[in-house]
């Protein structure tokens, strides 16, 4: 079995799930092996045929801003617009076809906008040309996302899923928590607020999952199961 397989195994197990005390650990688990899983599809397709030619776009003045939408919703007009850069547009989809880079300068700031080609559902398990497209993205200071207001009102969560499925966190701040792995000593777990929706059990049970058997953990804020796990991976763009 494969890894898009097995992602879909989990996911489908976690939706016919039902959300109660009784499968919080069970699902807390599933969560972290969808993670896993993710992380090695991303790290998967690190290789120079995948990479894509034109997606190498070397970060430059004092921000970096990526434009991301489906396709033909007015990215390559909006960097035409801001930008001295020209970029091709067209009465169909697909125009842009790589990494399209310009500048322009907002109160004394240099401002280095990217247009990406047009991603569509299921880009971040590779379809199209999403894994280079999402790559690129997580380079990014700002997410721009481009919608058709023509079109439908679903597609901002759509966009939204596919940054979450491969570690992009949009207006969300890291969480709260030391988290250190040390070579001896087991768990150590201390909480200086109120845990509404994790506990010591679930956070000892997903390190395990982890195989970390030893690390020194102190949460500060009500955190989720995922952003616990977000914060053992360490590779989440906040």
């Amino acid at each position: 079995m494969g890894i898009l397989e097995k992602i879909q195994d989990i996911e489908n197990e976690i939706k016919r799930t039902q959300k109660n005390k009784a499968t919080e650990y069970h699902l807390g688990l599933l969560k972290a092996k969808l993670a896993k899983y993710r992380v090695q599809l991303i790290e998967g397709s690190k290789t120079k045929s995948e990479k894509g030619e034109g997606f190498d776009v070397m970060k430059s003045g004092d921000a970096r801003v990526v434009m991301i939408g489906f396709p033909s919703v007015g990215k390559s007009t909006l960097l035409s617009k801001l930008t001295p850069t020209e970029s091709a547009t067209a009465a169909y989809e697909f125009t842009t076809l790589t990494c399209v880079p310009g500048k322009f300068t907002y109160k004394g700031a240099t401002i280095q906008l990217l247009d990406l080609p047009g991603i569509i559902e299921g880009a971040s398990q590779g379809k199209g040309r999403g894994r280079q497209v999402i790559a690129v993205a997580r380079t990014a200071d700002i997410v721009l996302m481009m919608l058709d207001a023509t079109k439908s009102a679903h597609q901002r969560p759509l966009l939204e899923a596919e940054l979450e499925a491969v570690g992009i966190r949009l207006n969300q701040r890291f969480p709260n928590v030391s988290f250190k792995v040390k070579k001896a000593g087991g768990i150590s777990f201390n909480a200086t607020v109120k845990l509404t929706k994790i506990d010591q059990k679930l956070v000892q049970n997903i390190l395990h999952d982890y195989k970390i058997f030893n690390a020194d953990i102190v949460i500060r804020e009500d955190i989720t199961v995922e952003q616990f796990i977000d914060v053992i991976l360490g590779n989440r763009r906040y």
